[in-house]
């Protein structure tokens, strides 16, 4: 099951473990493992990740990352599959990410010799750029009768679903405002208007996808394996002004 309808589809470029992620889910379906199983072994494989930047074995490091990538698409799929959506498994997911987003990005400042403040701001610039495009796909997602676990605004925790418990989503949530809050209001404060706006057009979404995390990870590995991981910082500082940019196209449509 999509997370949208068919005719809604647009070419994700940071989904391109979906396949694989499918096979996962499909083969784990009738198991006991869990969704949040697979999401804690996406943060095993993220933390093995960053300790291969630090040792500077950069080919392992880029086959976790992009492993940890598609495991943490084998999570949603694996709930799909066996039905059982969860707000506790969205919110570990999301919170797993922004902490293992911050260990890579300490451990390439670490071993690239980076300035820390760069470091840090790069840090801000790809959850920036990962929040403007899950805000702009969970609109399209509510708005053609898509997936809807995720919520446009994230204002109070919500009422928990069959076979999780209330106290946990709620820490969770907890959780994922003290570290997403900021970036939300942020983006909301630039487009506010969004999710009353026209639905986006494909060829833009598709744009959008290269700040989803899976490409941003992509974009890591490519870079710590062709030898140019100092250029991996300045990317991320340059490549976050393409937010005014795309906000700007969302406007004039």
């Amino acid at each position: 099951m999509s997370k949208l309808p068919k005719e809604h589809k647009f070419i994700d470029l940071s989904d391109y473990g979906r396949p694989i992620a499918r096979l996962i889910a499909n083969s784990l379906k009738e198991t006991s493992y869990t969704p949040i199983d697979v999401t804690i072994w996406f943060i095993i494989s993220g933390l093995i990740a960053v300790v291969c930047i630090i040792l500077g074995y950069y080919w392992a490091a880029a086959f976790f990352l992009i492993f940890k990538s598609i495991l943490d698409a084998a999570d949603g799929e694996l709930a799909r599959v066996k039905n059982t959506p969860s707000y506790t498994g969205r919110y570990l997911d999301s919170v797993a990410d922004i902490i293992l987003n911050l260990f890579i990005f300490t451990a390439l400042w670490y071993t690239t010799e980076a300035n820390l403040m760069y470091s840090f701001f790069a840090f801000l610039g790809i959850q920036l750029q990962g929040t403007l495009y899950n805000y702009y796909y969970v609109i399209l997602r509510n708005s053609v009768d898509g997936d809807t676990t995720s919520r446009v605004f994230e204002y109070d925790s919500p009422t928990a679903l069959k076979g999780e418990k209330q106290k946990n989503v709620n820490i969770l949530f907890g959780f994922y405002k003290a570290l997403y809050g900021v970036f939300d209001k942020i983006i909301y404060t630039l487009d506010s208007n969004a999710s009353n706006g026209k639905r986006l057009p494909n060829l833009l979404m598709t744009a959008l996808s290269t700040f989803g995390l899976g490409f941003q990870l992509l974009t890591i590995s490519l870079l710590l394996v062709t030898g140019f991981k100092e250029y991996i910082i300045p990317f991320f500082l340059w490549y976050s002004l393409m937010i005014i940019v795309f906000i700007s196209i969302r406007k004039l449509l």
